[in-house]
């Protein structure tokens, strides 16, 4: 049973989420011009790396997290110094990332310090997300957020946008149910008979549902009713600005 309910996981999720992360970037990498040089801070395994052939890739992670790790150029806090000179950089891609910044306000200052005048920025961050990679996980950014800390930070922000839509977010509260609703019960046998049948029903309903609402998402994009399951953020460092 636990055998096909994990293929049924992967022949049905398709997480829409991951699918606009990899379009944003896609569209970002587009933007730069050949032989410019980009940091992607907070790179982790580096997922979008194949995006950005065409420009020169550098790459800074701490490095902490119990989890896989591309080669990083700089091995660093983001809170702290990054070992490059002001303005090298032409373009920060930083992704899934600042969520796990202790220090938001002094990582992005940073982030401003090593942009050249005229640079470019994204961002990604999650609003609606469980706890992960812990115990590295302090913060969730509404779009408010955002603004003010990149505000204050010294960019030009251009545009706060959802990354996927109110259906994507669907469709990972019911792929949260599907992952964690129990399958043992506490308490009296007579409980646990009538109770296995019901969870067992509607464990299966909410991956059918994960799976509609993901794939509803990629062909409708509604961003005029509830809420996204992450942010994306364009910001500038305009070329009259001074390093803070």
């Amino acid at each position: 049973m636990a055998t096909l309910i994990a293929q049924l996981k992967n022949t049905l999720l398709l997480n829409s989420s991951r699918i606009y992360l990899e379009r944003y970037n896609r569209s970002f990498a587009r933007s730069m011009k050949t032989g410019t040089r980009m940091l992607d801070a907070g790179a982790g395994d580096a997922p979008y790396k194949k995006l950005f052939q065409h420009v020169t890739y550098e790459s800074a992670d701490f490095e902490q997290v119990d989890k896989p790790y591309a080669k990083s150029t700089y091995v660093c806090d983001l809170c702290e110094r990054i070992p490059v000179e002001d303005g090298r950089f032409d373009y920060i891609v930083f992704n899934q990332t600042i969520e796990h910044i202790r220090e938001p306000a002094k990582a992005l200052s940073e982030l401003f310090r090593v942009l050249a005048p005229g640079g470019r920025m994204i961002c990604t961050a999650p609003l609606f997300y469980e706890e992960h990679e812990q115990p590295f996980d302090f913060f969730r950014y509404t779009q408010f957020a955002h603004k003010h800390l990149f505000t204050q930070a010294g960019f030009q922000v251009e545009r706060v946008e959802w990354v996927e839509g109110f259906f994507g977010t669907c469709g990972y509260m019911f792929q949260v149910m599907f992952r964690y609703l129990p399958a043992k019960f506490q308490g009296g046998p007579a409980i646990a008979f009538l109770a296995a049948p019901f969870i067992i029903l509607i464990k299966m309903l909410s991956l059918f549902a994960a799976a509609a609402f993901y794939r509803l998402d990629l062909h409708w994009k509604v961003t005029h009713l509830g809420f996204p399951k992450n942010y994306v953020v364009f910001a500038e460092k305009r070329g009259d600005q001074t390093i803070l």
